[in-house]
């Protein structure tokens, strides 16, 4: 029996992946931002939760704080993230979309680290095929989106970082025991993309997401084949999946890019 702790988990893929994992035997920490849709579920599966707005970088060093109180964490899933509409910069400084999608778990995690390493834990990244359909302008010296903003950019932007980060996460730390993995969940019907433009909303939220999208719990089966799977057997840490399928980024990167960016990262997060 694993401790699992699930970031976003107050709705669609974190929500079901919480019942798929506590129905395995698991048990699961929950993390979300909504106090009544997290206590939900929390009570539903007879889980503790915590409450974090990844909007807000203080949020998450306060959760990494709390999260000490477990004995160990043996997987880590970093899944909240989102689509914003308009630009917006967080209290922190940062474009809305990069910090909920990559820096907040970017830090949750490397505050988590010596946890992680000592529970020989698994780092699951929900990162998404945006990375491939809109991440492919990825601008390391424009990671706040201060030109050409767009949401759907910003946002495969923020997933192919999800990816970047665990390529490099595993550079850094397999050695140490890290086995860190990053997947396509498929389009979920959700409340996600709710706040953005009309082509989004009719995706996942007019009669039409039935023809495009899949169920959370479909999606929950994806996470929790890398739950379960063995590193290196059933998956290859670093690596990059679809429906249990290894998926090509179409952005070349010889490791260059994801050291930058995790550099970049520490630097953005050390600033005053």
């Amino acid at each position: 029996m694993s401790t699992i702790v699930i970031t976003g988990a107050s709705d669609g893929i974190g929500a079901a992946g919480a019942r798929r994992l506590r129905a395995d035997g698991h048990e699961v920490v929950l993390v979300g931002r909504s106090r009544s849709k997290t206590e939900a579920v929390g009570a539903e599966l007879g889980a503790p939760f915590h409450l974090a707005d990844f909007a807000r970088l203080e949020d998450v060093r306060r959760l990494a704080g709390e999260l000490e109180a477990y004995e160990r964490i043996d997987v880590l899933v970093n899944n909240a993230g989102g689509v914003m509409g308009r630009r917006a910069v967080t209290e922190d400084g940062f474009e809305q979309t990069f910090q909920v999608n990559h820096l907040a778990p970017f830090l949750l995690t490397t505050l988590l680290l010596p946890r992680l390493i000592a529970a020989r834990a698994k780092v699951i990244q929900t990162a998404s095929a945006a990375a491939n359909h809109f991440g492919g302008s990825f601008d390391i010296d424009d990671l706040n989106h201060e030109r050409g903003y767009a949401p759907m950019r910003a946002y495969g932007d923020g997933k192919l970082a999800n990816v970047l980060f665990t390529r490099e996460l595993d550079r850094r730390h397999r050695a140490d025991g890290i086995a860190a993995v990053a997947f396509h969940p498929g389009v979920v019907r959700s409340n996600f993309a709710k706040e953005t433009g009309l082509g989004l909303r009719l995706l996942y939220h007019s009669p039409l997401k039935y023809l495009f999208t899949i169920s959370a719990t479909t999606s929950a089966e994806r996470l929790g084949w890398l739950v379960d799977g063995t590193p290196g057997e059933d998956w290859e840490p670093g690596g990059f999946y679809g429906n249990r399928t290894p998926l090509a980024l179409k952005l070349q990167d010889d490791g260059t890019l994801a050291r930058k960016l995790w550099e970049r990262s520490e630097r953005m997060l050390a600033a005053p």
